[in-house]
């Protein structure tokens, strides 16, 4: 043999142990999950307790003067790693391991997007109540979790050997 075909023998070693990582295989789920992802953007932009939107919460904790619980705090928080960055990188990647790490976060956001809106539906008489942006945000959390569920029991594709 020689030396390039030794070499080129050698690379397609190397790569084969690469693609032995399992992957998802996407398809239309893909352009749905990246809508989820925008729409999440969108609800987190809107007002979620009083005129403090979802971003204010996750940043600075709400506006001054509301007394905020530390449940939509929280939702912010796993919705945007999990709903946003999670979801992105699991998109781009396609690893199946961040296939399975969504539907589990997103599970997570969801039970915290839960105690978010009751938290604020139980609050003292003349507090302030859940927004439309808190009530997006658990929708769409909600169908991000589906979505990864339906995708993350698919079987791995991308494997070789098998």
């Amino acid at each position: 043999m020689d030396p390039v075909s030794d070499e080129l023998a050698r690379l397609d070693a190397q790569l084969g142990r690469h693609r032995s990582w399992p992957r998802v295989e996407l398809g239309i789920s893909a352009v749905l999950v990246a809508i989820g992802v925008l729409a999440l953007l969108g609800a987190i932009a809107l007002p979620w307790v009083g005129s403090a939107t979802g971003w204010n919460i996750l940043i600075s904790g709400g506006q001054p003067g509301v007394a905020l619980e530390v449940f939509p705090r929280l939702f912010a928080t796993t919705a945007v790693l999990f709903g946003v960055v999670v979801s992105t990188a699991a998109l781009l990647s396609r690893l199946w391991a961040l296939g399975w790490a969504c539907p589990l976060g997103c599970g997570f956001s969801v039970v915290n997007g839960v105690w978010a809106v009751w938290s604020r539906q139980t609050a003292p008489a003349g507090s302030i109540g859940p927004g439309p942006g808190l009530i997006l945000a658990l929708i769409v959390m909600v169908l991000l979790t589906a979505m990864w569920v339906r995708i993350a029991w698919t079987r791995p594709g991308g494997r070789a050997g098998g």
